[in-house]
């Protein structure tokens, strides 16, 4: 439940769910398909505490989270009443350009796999590292176990992709699994090979000519082996959807259930295996050859472009184009080369960001940097472009002309990524083939490690806090409530310490004693927790009412001194959908201290299993000197409970200054 409030403010601010067509998510961003994107407050988005920045790319409206996006992205899909089965009507609702559809459809099949593909990957390439270094044999059964763990879904990846696809397709999922396994189906593939009348030479002569091992109603089958394939599945899946569709057209309801999947296989399976596979299977190897022939064409050039690019296709998603062509080339080739190319632009980012991690003094730039490296060197670059070097422009370019150096150096290598395996430093184990450690898995370390050293150094020698000081300053715009341009008190103003009332009277608890993490760990800021006496929440100080939500459970105020206080009436009473509570004023009002805000019913609150503990917290802690909880057993309404110690200069609205209470 920490992502409740997150997910309703998404949810509202991306038009509400009437506006939502389709909702996934990859590693670090929820990714939206919208019908009408204008709906959408990206604004406010952007400037959400949670919300890393919003990205329009690929004909999805992507929302950056950071690490937790899977934690998030659940919270979101609870409150959606989405059904799959309309996934047709709004997949084809997802109008636009070629691009844009295609990066839809990579993406929406491939993310669901990500997680459990980079962890078999990941197994698979430290059993390979632990067989170069002599730990184990391949004769040995830990070998065995661990390259079969490692290996399955990549086997019989057909049959993930067959659901993954269907599902994209608004289709059948079990259907789209059915279509994968038989792909993969021992006997057919050992028949592919073998077959029971002997081989024959088909298209002899020409560039297309291949060997058949079985017929299927005299029909010779083009001998091929789909395991670990992608493009025939995909393109076999579509066809059983179309079919799928038009049979519930003109099927009897009474006979649908078992009638429409009975004429899809029967169908969809001998015409695979006849035409859509080798055709496909063509089509496979021609992108894997085409994509060798350019890189051959000069691995440095290669290894340039894919590197300095490769965190502009990130932040646009356009990178998905790419994962396709990855995955296809491990499965038509056994190992692909365009991975290696990019791998050190992760590390550039990174070390962009460690030099100005060291160099800085700004307390907030140190906070948002460390979390920022530490998920670089996993892997996950998003913290650091848009939390550092995109808002800082030169930051982000200077790591991408480190990546391209890079990138060209391992191109220069040629390097060769042998499995899908983890991000960061987990990557390495997947640049092991099965012939043990090689000289080019050596240069991509080597690669690496420059671009993270030349990363920190630029990035120490180029940062000036004093310069981002200054355009902070020049800069120091704060939107209000109506989205108007606001300015900075300048004129004799003091900066004062301010002191916030309790909004109720109650027995004081430390907000470490809170039972909610997202308060307890003090994520929100520091503050303190009330155990209510009282059935009303006053103001705790004057100001303006910055956010109310709906259900009247939580609600926001920003003092004239610009402190932020959050006021939040007990612990997971969203559920409560407003049962219980009465709201007296409404957002964007300006309001005394001590004037009637809520009521609420702890009865109510506790006969639903809820703690009815109101939570009062500085959300701005960050932005002041000091914030000071005083010592209390108990407090009455109104009586002094936080003191916030200002010594700096604070931004706040113009409408302040023309609305004073």
């Amino acid at each position: 439940m920490k992502y409740e409030s997150l997910a309703e403010d998404i949810i509202e601010k991306v038009g509400g769910e009437e506006n939502i067509d389709t909702l996934t998510h990859c590693i670090t961003r929820l990714r939206f398909v919208l019908k009408d994107k204008s709906k959408a407050d990206t604004e406010y988005l952007k400037n959400h505490e949670e919300i890393v920045t919003v990205v329009e790319s690929g004909g999805q409206y992507q929302i950056v989270i950071g690490n937790h996006v899977p934690d998030v992205y659940d919270a979101v899909k609870s409150k959606l009443s989405l059904e799959e089965k309309n996934n047709e009507k709004r997949n084809d609702a997802n109008k636009g350009n070629l691009l844009n559809r295609f990066i839809d459809l990579i993406s929406g099949i491939f993310q669901p796999l990500l997680g459990v593909l980079a962890a078999a990957g990941m197994i698979k390439g430290f059993t390979i590292l632990f067989f170069a270094l002599g730990l184990i044999t391949q004769e040995s059964g830990t070998y065995q176990l661990l390259y079969a763990i490692s290996d399955a879904l990549f086997y019989f990846f057909p049959i993930f992709i067959g659901f993954t696809a269907a599902k994209k397709f608004g289709s059948n999922e079990f259907i789209g699994m059915t279509i994968g396994a038989i792909l993969v189906y021992p006997t057919l593939v050992n028949a592919m090979k073998l077959g029971a009348k002997g081989s024959q030479t088909l298209f002899e002569g020409t560039l297309f000519q291949v060997q058949s091992h079985m017929d299927f109603l005299g029909i010779p089958v083009i001998s091929m082996t789909y395991t670990s394939s992608v493009i025939p599945v995909i393109i076999a899946v579509y066809f059983g959807s179309k079919l799928e569709k038009y049979l519930k057209k003109v099927m009897p309801s009474a006979l649908k259930m078992f009638l429409v999947p009975l004429f899809v296989l029967l169908i969809t399976v001998p015409l695979t295996f006849l035409v859509i596979g080798p055709i496909a299977s063509w089509l496979a190897n021609w992108i894997g050859v085409g994509t060798e022939s350019l890189y051959g064409l000069s691995p440095i050039v290669a290894g340039l472009l894919v590197g300095a690019f490769w965190q502009v296709f990130v932040i646009f998603g356009l990178h998905w184009g790419l994962v396709a062509i990855i995955i296809n080339n491990l499965g038509t080739r056994g190992f692909d080369i365009v991975t290696p190319l990019m791998v050190s632009a992760t590390f550039a980012q990174t070390g962009i960001v460690l030099g100005i991690l060291l160099k800085t003094k700004n307390k907030k730039l140190k906070a948002i940097s460390i979390p920022a490296v530490i998920s670089g060197i996993f892997g996950i670059t998003e913290p650091a472009i848009y939390g550092v070097t995109l808002p800082r422009k030169k930051p982000f370019i200077y790591s991408c002309i480190i990546a391209g150096l890079t990138g060209g150096l391992v191109g220069w290598a040629g390097t060769k990524l042998h499995s899908i395996g983890g991000l960061g430093i987990f990557s390495y184990p997947s640049f092991i083939g099965k012939n043990g450690i090689d000289s080019s898995f050596w240069w991509v370390l080597i690669a690496t490690g420059i671009a993270l050293a030349i990363g920190a150094v630029v990035g120490f020698l180029t940062h000036s806090d004093k310069k981002e000081e200054t355009e902070d300053n020049e800069n120091a715009d704060l939107k209000n409530s109506d989205d108007e341009v606001s300015t900075v008190y300048k004129e004799n103003r003091k900066n004062e310490d301010e002191f916030i009332g309790s909004p109720l009277t109650g027995n004081v608890i430390n907000l470490a004693q809170v039972n909610d993490p997202l308060f307890s760990s003090k994520a929100m800021g520091e503050g303190v927790g009330i155990i209510p006496e009282s059935n009303t929440i006053k103001a705790p100080i004057s100001g303006k009412i910055e956010s109310l939500f709906p259900t009247g459970h939580a609600l926001g105020i920003r003092s004239e001194n610009g402190t932020e206080i959050l006021v939040h009436i007990g612990i997971d009473t969203v559920k409560l959908e407003g049962k219980g509570f009465k709201t007296h004023v409404n957002q964007g009002d300006y309001v005394e201290k001590g004037q009637l805000l809520v009521e609420f019913d702890s009865e109510i609150i506790k006969e639903n299993g809820l703690d009815d503990v109101v939570i009062v917290v500085i959300t701005n802690t960050n932005e002041v000197e000091q914030v000071v909880v005083e010592n209390k057993n108990k407090v009455e309404e109104g009586e002094n409970i936080i003191s916030v110690i200002s010594e700096k200069e604070i931004a706040v609205p113009n409408n302040y200054e023309l609305k004073k209470v």
